[in-house]
């Protein structure tokens, strides 16, 4: 649980600095959760070369990360769908802050 916490913090710490940087916190969601996923992806493949490759990585087909059977762990899941869910909250929340036409005060 403490890791789904951490990645939380640390995506939308990611997402916070290039939000105020370019004012697109849409990009920064797409950035940091992509930073994630491409980690998990990458765990994914070893697990496969490990398990049904024989431990060569030229037996990884293509899809050898998207094979069903290395995702069964809740915690391989949340692992890149927490900071997939996290920034996408703090994008709408910041989104919603700054809708043009809107008045403040």
């Amino acid at each position: 649980m403490m890791n789904l916490v951490e990645h939380a913090l640390a995506v939308v710490a990611i997402q916070a600095v290039i939000g105020l940087t370019t004012r697109d916190w849409w990009i920064g969601a797409a950035l940091a959760s992509g930073y994630f996923l491409g980690r998990e992806v990458a765990q994914a493949e070893y697990r496969w070369i490990e398990q049904f490759g024989d431990g060569l990585r030229a037996n990884l087909p293509w899809w050898g990360a998207l094979d069903a059977r290395l995702w069964v762990q809740p915690e391989q899941v949340a692992d890149w769908l927490g900071p997939v869910l996290a920034t996408s909250l703090a994008a709408v929340v910041a989104s919603r802050n700054r809708t043009p036409g809107r008045r403040q005060g």
